[in-house]
């Protein structure tokens, strides 16, 4: 964990969801997986060229622009391929039940924090997915709001779906803080932003969070 900035009066806590509120990285690279081969079936290329195809580009991204990283759906925006459809496709081919199951500490911690925080999920899969990963964990009514690539029709590290988090739940940007494991798809935006920031490594940071606020 790397916290870069709690604020001082935080009011909503904004969390990505793949990899920061499960760690299965099995999950989570079969949802990467399953999007580039379809993109590659779409395209009428090889999987394995698929994967050339976005390793690639991701690498001269972030070659050109500082190191920065690059989002799988902006990423394939770039290669051709719409928001609009990879949410589509993500709706169809992502299935959280098949590697998820219910975590009662998670529950418990997230019950704990939302009896002082108003909490969101911004993440770059659609609702559907995500709502399916969020009830796969046993959270769904915890958190019921998201906010997903086919609300915002932007990917992450788009400032727009965070600043829609931030009105969503009544808050200023300096009273947000977001919690994610990719810094520049979950941090840097919002940190520009005004908002707090505080890197995890998976779930097992998530459940530090209540004793690491309470000191705040």
């Amino acid at each position: 964990m790397t916290i870069y900035k709690i604020p001082e009066n935080l009011k909503t806590i904004i969390f990505d969801i793949d990899a920061t509120l499960y760690t299965n990285p099995e999950y989570a690279q079969s949802q990467i997986d399953v999007l580039i081969k379809r993109y590659g079936k779409e395209t009428g290329i090889s999987e394995e060229e698929a994967q050339k195809n976005v390793k690639a580009f991701q690498k001269k991204y972030e070659e050109e622009n500082q190191g920065k990283k690059i989002s799988l759906g902006n990423t394939l925006k770039a290669l051709g391929i719409s928001i609009e459809t990879t949410t589509l496709w993500r709706n169809e081919l992502i299935i959280p039940e098949n590697y998820l199951k219910k975590d009662e500490k998670l529950a418990e911690i997230l019950l704990e924090l939302k009896k002082k925080y108003s909490l969101i999920c911004v993440t770059n899969n659609s609702v559907l997915p995500a709502r399916r990963t969020l009830k796969a964990l046993g959270i769904d009514e915890i958190i019921s709001e998201i906010i997903g690539l086919d609300v915002s029709h932007v990917s992450k590290p788009a400032k727009e779906p965070f600043l829609m988090a931030a009105r969503q739940t009544g808050a200023e940007n300096d009273e947000c803080l977001s919690v994610g494991d990719r810094f520049d798809i979950d941090l840097r935006i919002p940190m520009e932003l005004g908002m707090g920031a505080i890197l995890v490594d998976g779930v097992e940071d998530v459940y530090k969070l209540p004793e690491l606020l309470g000191k705040h």
